[in-house]
């Protein structure tokens, strides 16, 4: 299984991640993504499998030295999951729910749809990498406007699509940013 967001998913449903890789007959799982590690994955999976990967990781050169201090990171991070991840998701469905509510033709997203930490927008009238391009870029007009200057860095998920992703770094703050940016240039493509 791609454990990439395993943590994400067993917070939203509300069970240990043992019970959603448990059919599985191995594991890669990312402490960057949601925990906030630097950097560092993890794989599980019967020993014969772990020591495979163990030679082949060291065949083609990969290992470090002094590692604890990013381990230490992702210790927190495991550590902090269930009390942050919560909030990463409820940012996202406050994102959702407020972009919804801004009743833009140009995009559309089901809030029912936010289950953790990922919202998806549909983007109509202009591709979404337009889209994208004009949510990061700033104007003297913006900042009269909202009262500061926001740069919301996305990329297209497809043509007419984009993904949002919410983690530890991303605050109440900053979502409610967003979307105020989002208004921003909502309002300049007109109806």
């Amino acid at each position: 299984m791609d454990g990439a967001r395993l943590m994400n998913a067993a917070v939203a449903l509300r069970v240990p991640p043992a019970r959603i890789v448990e059919h599985c007959d191995s594991v890669s799982f990312c402490l960057s993504k949601g925990l906030g590690a630097p950097v560092g994955a993890l794989v599980g999976g019967p020993k014969d499998f772990i020591q495979e990967a163990w030679r082949l990781r060291k065949a083609l050169g990969g290992g470090m030295r002094q590692a604890g201090v990013l381990a230490a990171a992702a210790l927190v991070g495991l550590a902090e999951a269930e009390e942050e991840l919560p909030r990463d998701h409820e940012n996202a469905r406050r994102f959702a729910r407020g972009l919804q509510a801004l009743a833009s033709p140009h995009c559309s997203v089901d809030p029912a749809a936010v289950e953790t930490n990922m919202v998806l927008v549909t983007v109509v009238g202009l591709p979404a990498a337009d889209l994208c391009q004009r949510l990061q870029a700033v104007s003297p007009d913006e900042v009269a406007q909202i009262g500061c200057a926001v740069s919301v860095l996305l990329f297209p998920w497809t043509e007419q699509s984009v993904r949002a992703v919410w983690h530890r770094d991303v605050s109440t703050q900053d979502t409610e940013l967003a979307l105020r940016k989002w208004e921003f240039v909502l309002r300049q493509l007109g109806p």
